[in-house]
């Protein structure tokens, strides 16, 4: 399994877990944050394989999606 870190694009943040899961099923764009990998992923584009870890409320909480 890979992993990947990603953080919200365009400026957005979030408070919750909750929130950042609302809107990954909303199909919202986060930008990957990596050393080998760079760009933005959404629902639609994240391999099955992926394990993408998503950094929320001022970069300071970790949402895991599997």
């Amino acid at each position: 399994m890979r992993y990947l870190s990603a953080v919200p694009a365009y400026g957005r943040d979030y408070k919750t877990k909750k929130e950042v899961l609302a809107d990954w099923k909303a199909g919202k764009d986060f930008l990957v944050q990596d050393m080998t990998d760079s760009g933005y992923i959404n629902i639609n584009d994240k391999p099955s394989d992926v394990e993408l870890h998503v950094r929320y409320k001022r970069l300071t909480m970790v949402c895991v999606i599997k």
